[in-house]
């Protein structure tokens, strides 16, 4: 029965395709899968609004939404129709096809990574070799439709933001793709489906999960902060600086168009969520031996959720960054710590089991966090923060 229960989704698809021709099931499952994941991910995106919409109003001391249905849950909806009704304006100088093109890019390219995600025990759109690769090649691809976005809209706050934008993901995902290399290094496979099945084993009720070791920790850390940064999401938000370019790369979209932004930004927290559970926190696979009876699917969209609550924090919480603070932290503090994780995580397979090799791991990373930040922070001369008053 829980066999059964953790593979509902697997056996009603089997069950759909059961009574089409053989050479129908296998395209038909395709399709089938698809549609699930492209309806799935959009009704998130609806409850996230709603969830990000109140929390940041706890957070600031008020409301949140509360005039559409009970307690404001249908707000999303309200939205929804707000956005497919409202005029589409495109500036005349505008170049009108990659100004279109560009928010059809952007979804298209992150809905592509949840091809190769295994979202439970079986339940993976495409078991890729090279899952991993694949997953940011299309990654990548993203950055090209922010650019056409500013370059497209003929509007200078447009073109800042995207070129801020460019710069900020090239920048933080070069340290994404290392804080990944070191799962590569370890399960010796590309495929997302093997790294979680690496992970899916317990020794005295706890699992082996990566995050459980040195190199995995801060590999966790460093990824959740290029992740962050990656999907331009506070403190990381520069590229849509209200304050100082209207609303950056997206300033001449409205309606439809506009959504499809919204949608690309909060389905690639989604993605990069989902991958940094797959990577680092055993995907599907339960965090007790004693909860393995709960399923599969509860656990990655249970620790998708966590993610979500935790972007809206930092939202909430957190002051945006400047551009040259952001450059900085990603070059001289993040990426020269994924570098040194690389080299541990090499030295914790070749020192063999033991106490030994948790101490000079640990000792190496903690030693490397404390003279890069205290070199930053002598830099910086902090003192007391002064107020002063415009004259």
């Amino acid at each position: 029965m829980i066999d059964r229960l953790d593979q509902i989704f697997v056996l009603l698809k089997h069950w759909i395709i059961g009574y089409l021709p053989a050479s129908f099931q296998t395209p038909v499952g395709v399709i089938i899968s698809v549609v699930c994941i492209i309806g799935l991910y959009p009704a998130l995106f609806a409850l996230t609004t709603v969830l990000e919409r109140k929390g940041v109003g706890r957070i600031q001391n008020r409301l949140g939404p509360n005039r559409v249905g009970p307690y404001g849950i249908l707000q999303p909806m309200a939205d929804g129709i707000k956005s497919l009704t409202k005029e589409d304006i495109v500036p005349k100088s505008a170049d009108a096809v990659v100004h279109f093109l560009a928010p059809v890019i952007l979804v298209v390219t992150v809905f592509m990574g949840f091809a190769v995600m295994p979202m439970g025990k079986n339940m993976v759109l495409v078991d890729m070799d090279a899952g991993l690769l694949f997953y940011f090649a299309m990654g990548a691809s993203s950055e090209l439709s922010v650019f056409m976005a500013g370059w497209g809209s003929r509007n200078k706050y447009s073109l800042l933001g995207a070129m801020r934008a460019v710069a900020q993901m090239i920048s933080y995902e070069v340290a994404l793709l290392l804080s990944s290399v070191v799962i590569v290094m370890m399960t010796g496979s590309l495929s997302l489906v093997k790294i979680v099945e690496a992970q899916n084993h317990y020794s005295y009720g706890f699992p082996h999960w990566f995050i459980f070791t040195p190199w995995g920790l801060a590999g966790f850390l460093m990824y959740a902060i290029a992740g962050t940064a990656e999907t331009n999401r506070s403190p990381f938000d520069l590229p849509e600086g209200e304050s100082e370019l209207v609303a950056g790369y997206h300033t001449e979209y409205s309606g439809f168009k506009f959504a499809l932004f919204f949608l690309g930004e909060y389905v690639a927290m989604f993605s990069i969520s989902g991958l940094g559970s797959t990577l680092f926190l055993g995907g599907w696979t339960a965090p007790l031996a004693a909860l393995q009876w709960v399923p599969s699917w509860i656990w990655f969209f249970g620790k998708l959720f966590v993610s979500m609550c935790v972007f809206i924090w930092l939202r909430g919480t957190l002051p945006r960054l400047r551009q040259d603070q952001l450059m900085n932290f990603a070059w001289k503090f993040v990426l020269p710590m994924c570098l040194l994780n690389l080299f541990v995580a090499g030295l914790w397979r070749f020192l063999g089991d033991g106490l030994l090799r948790w101490v000079i791991c640990s000792g190496i990373l903690i030693l490397a966090y404390a003279v890069m930040g205290s070199a930053e922070m002598r830099r910086k001369h902090f003192g007391p923060r002064a107020y002063r008053y415009a004259e």
